[in-house]
C-alpha cells in the first residue's frame, strides 16, 4: 500500500511516497483496519514532522508515517457496524507511538476510537472533524468556566478554534474570537459575542483590550501565541494550551492547563450527526492527493487558507 513516511526532522522535503505491505485481518489482536478515503493535515502533524517533539517521542525515529485524523470505510465488522460501514476517527498518535499514522491507503485501529460517518457528511468534512472537535471539546473542560464568562478563543477561522466557539457559545459563554480578516461576520453567526483580527500579540492584546477592557476569565488558544496572550487574561484566570511546547509558565494565579485530546466514539458520533444537522460547521480548506502531501505541509504552514487541509487517499 501507498504511505507518506517522514525520512527525517526537516522541512516539507522529508515527506516521501513510500510503499509498506498492507495489513492484514487479525495481524494486530484487538485492531480492525479501515481503508481510507481521507485524512486530515493537523498541526500537530507539521510539528512532529520539524521535529519539534522528538524528545517526547522517544526511541521512535524516522522513518515513520504522520497522521490522526481519517474517514473511510471499515475492511472488518465490529459490534454494531458492519464491513464497509462509513466511519471516522483519530489515532492518539503520541499514545501509541508506533509509528503508524493516517497517511496512508490502509489504518489499524481500535473499535472503540470509531464513529459512523452520517449519510449527508462526506468523507473530506468528516477528516476534519475527529481530532478538532476533541480538542475543543476537551478544552473547554479543563477550563470548566461557569456560564457567562468571558472565554477568548484565538484561532478561531481554524477547525479547532472555530469548534471551540460554538461549543462555548452553545455552553453560555461570552465569546471573544480571533479570526482572519474577513471571518468576523461568520464567526458572530456562529457563535462570537466579539471578534477581531489576528495579528501580532501586541496587536491582539489591544484589540481585545477594546472590546473586553475588564479582560477576560479563560484563554482557548488555537493559535499558539503562548505567554504573548496571558495579559488578557485575568487574575486567577485560566489558561488552555493545545500543543505541549506552547505551555506558558503560570503567573497572577492563573491556571495553565494543557490539553491532550483522547478518542472517544460516542461524543465523535454526536458531533458528525450535529455536522449532519448543520448545528457544527466544519472548514475544508483545500483537498489534495496523498502525493501532494509535501505541498500540503506548506500551504498549512503557510497559513495558506484557514480550515483544515484534507489529504484525498
Amino acid at each position: 500500500m501507498r504511505v507518506v513516511e517522514v525520512t527525517a526532522y526537516g522541512g516539507p522535503e522529508v515527506l516521501r511516497m513510500a510503499r509498506r505491505p498492507e495489513p492484514e485481518a487479525g495481524d494486530v489482536p484487538g485492531r480492525v483496519r479501515v481503508r481510507l478515503k481521507a485524512a486530515g493535515v493537523n498541526q500537530a502533524d507539521l510539528r512532529i514532522r520539524a521535529g519539534y517533539y522528538a524528545d517526547a517521542v522517544g526511541a521512535l525515529t524516522p522513518p515513520f508515517v504522520l497522521g490522526t485524523d481519517f474517514a473511510g470505510r471499515l475492511l472488518d465488522p465490529v459490534p454494531g457496524m458492519a464491513e464497509g460501514t462509513r466511519v471516522a476517527g483519530f489515532i492518539p498518535w503520541y499514545e501509541e507511538l508506533t509509528g503508524e499514522g493516517t497517511y496512508a491507503e490502509v489504518v489499524r485501529v481500535a473499535p472503540e476510537w470509531l464513529a459512523p460517518i452520517p449519510d449527508d457528511v462526506e468523507f473530506t468534512a468528516a477528516a476534519s472533524v475527529p481530532l478538532a472537535s476533541a480538542t475543543a471539546q476537551t478544552g473547554l473542560d479543563r477550563l470548566a468556566l461557569p456560564a457567562g464568562s468571558t472565554l477568548l478563543v484565538t484561532g478561531a477561522s481554524a477547525v479547532v478554534g472555530r469548534l471551540a466557539v460554538q461549543l462555548a457559545s452553545a455552553a453560555g459563554l461570552r465569546v471573544v474570537a480571533v479570526a482572519h480578516e474577513g471571518d468576523e461576520s461568520e464567526l458572530k453567526i456562529l457563535g462570537a459575542e466579539q471578534a477581531v483580527p489576528r495579528g501580532t500579540p501586541a496587536e491582539v492584546l489591544a484589540r481585545v483590550a477594546e472590546v473586553a477592557p475588564e479582560r477576560v476569565d479563560g484563554v482557548f488558544d488555537g493559535a499558539l501565541l503562548g505567554q504573548g496572550i496571558l495579559p488578557a487574561l485575568k487574575d486567577d484566570g485560566v489558561f488552555v494550551a493545545i500543543a505541549p511546547d506552547r505551555i506558558p509558565p503560570a503567573e497572577r494565579g492563573i491556571r495553565v492547563e494543557p490539553v491532550r485530546a483522547t478518542p472517544d466514539a460516542a461524543r465523535l458520533k454526536e458531533t458528525l450527526e450535529k455536522v449532519a444537522a448543520r448545528e457544527l460547521i466544519t472548514r475544508v480548506a483545500d483537498v489534495m492527493p496523498l502525493e501532494a502531501v509535501a505541498e500540503a505541509h506548506r500551504r498549512a504552514e503557510a497559513g495558506h487558507r484557514p480550515g483544515r487541509i484534507v489529504l484525498l487517499i
